[in-house]
C-alpha cells in the first residue's frame, strides 16, 4: 500500500453491514489493511509540513477499525496479545531530548547540542541539571494494547511541582463507557485493571465525551506530561483525542517517559535481570519506598499517576536533582 492508496482507503464510505457473515480471518485481514493505512497516514502527517489531508481522516479510520475489532473475540491476558504497528515501543530520541529540556527548563537545541557534543548517555543528560517546574502526571487504562483496536476506560491525572518535599495535587479521575456488547462479554483486560461493566455503565465513551476531551487537551498543552512508558499514552491520545496530533506536531505537547528516567538514573536497573522487569512502575516504586514490598500496582489512572509522580520525585531526590 502506498500513501495515495491509504488516503483512498480511509476516505471510502464504511458500510458495517457488509461485514456480517465474514469469518474472523476475513475481518482480521480487513483490519490489517486499516492498520497499514493508519501507519502510513500518521507517518506522512508528521513528516510533511503540509499534508494533503486532515488528521480527522485518521481518527475516523481508527474508529472504523475499533468497530471491526469489536467483531472479534475480546483481548484477554491469556488470549491474543498481538499489537497493531501503531503502538510505538518508546518515544523517539528527539522526544526524549525535548522532555529532558522541559524538565530542566532549557531549550531543546541546547540539550541536543550537549548530547551530540559529549556523546552523553541518557543518565548524564538527565543528571546534568536539577529538574524544576510544574508537570502533569497521567495514566490511562484501556481494553487493548493497540490504540486503534480498543477503548480508554479510565483516565486519571495529577499535577506536581518539582521542588523538594512537594506532593501531587489536583487529582482527577474519570471512567469512560464502552459499546453495549461489553455488558455481556465483560470489559476486556479486566484481569489487569479490575474495571468491570458496573464501573463504565452509563458513562460516555471517551471518543464521545467532548467536555473531557477539551479538558484533557487544555491540560496537555499547558504543561508537559509525565507517564510511565509515555509512548503508550502518546499513541492512544493520538488516535482518540481530537486536536492532540495537531498540538503534538506544533510542539505544544511534550511527553516525558518516567520509565526512561528510571532506566537512565537508577543504577540498580543495570544489575537486575530482565525477567524482574526492573523498570516497571511496580518494581521501581518498591525500590524507592513509595510502594510497600508486598503491595501491587493498582492499575487505575489516578492511583498509578500518583504512584508514578511520588516515585519519580523520590528518584530525583535520591540523585540530588531537586532544589
Amino acid at each position: 500500500m502506498n500513501l495515495s492508496e491509504a488516503i483512498d482507503h480511509a476516505s471510502t464510505l464504511f458500510m458495517p453491514e457488509f461485514l456480517f457473515g465474514m469469518d474472523d480471518s476475513m475481518i482480521e485481514g480487513e483490519r490489517a489493511v486499516n492498520e497499514e493505512a493508519l501507519h502510513l497516514l500518521i507517518e506522512e502527517y508528521f513528516k510533511n509540513p503540509d499534508p494533503s489531508f486532515g488528521f480527522d481522516l485518521v481518527l475516523d479510520l481508527a474508529d472504523r477499525n475499533r468497530s471491526l475489532s469489536d467483531m472479534l473475540p475480546p483481548e484477554t491476558v491469556g488470549g491474543d496479545r498481538s499489537r497493531s504497528r501503531n503502538l510505538a515501543s518508546s518515544l523517539s530520541d528527539d522526544d526524549v531530548l525535548r522532555g529532558i529540556a522541559a524538565l530542566q527548563h532549557r531549550k531543546p537545541e541546547s540539550v541536543q547540542k550537549e548530547a551530540a557534543g559529549m556523546n552523553a548517555t541518557r543518565g548524564v543528560l538527565y543528571g546534568s541539571k536539577p529538574a524544576k517546574g510544574t508537570f502533569v502526571g497521567i495514566d490511562i487504562e484501556t481494553t487493548s494494547n493497540s490504540p486503534d483496536r480498543g477503548y480508554i476506560v479510565n483516565i486519571g491525572w495529577e499535577l506536581i511541582d518539582l521542588t523538594d518535599g512537594a506532593v501531587p495535587y489536583d487529582g482527577e479521575s474519570y471512567f469512560c463507557g464502552l459499546p453495549d456488547q461489553y455488558e455481556e462479554t465483560g470489559v476486556p483486560l479486566s484481569e489487569v485493571h479490575k474495571i468491570t461493566w458496573a464501573d463504565v455503565e452509563g458513562k460516555l465513551p471517551f471518543r464521545e465525551d467532548v467536555e473531557l476531551q477539551k479538558k484533557l487537551l487544555k491540560l496537555l498543552t499547558k504543561k508537559p506530561f509525565m507517564a510511565h512508558n509515555a509512548a503508550f499514552e502518546d499513541a492512544w491520545f493520538l488516535l482518540h483525542l481530537p486536536g492532540y496530533a495537531e498540538a503534538r506536531k506544533a510542539g505544544k505537547v511534550v511527553p516525558i517517559d518516567t520509565r526512561d528516567i528510571c532506566r537512565a538514573l537508577d543504577p540498580e536497573v543495570k544489575f537486575m535481570s530482565w525477567e524482574a522487569h526492573p523498570a516497571s512502575l511496580e518494581a521501581w516504586s518498591q525500590r524507592r519506598g513509595t510502594l510497600a514490598a508486598d503491595e501491587a500496582e493498582r492499575h487505575l489512572g489516578l492511583e498509578d499517576a500518583d504512584l508514578m509522580l511520588r516515585t519519580v520525585m523520590a528518584e530525583l531526590k535520591e540523585r540530588n536533582l531537586l532544589k
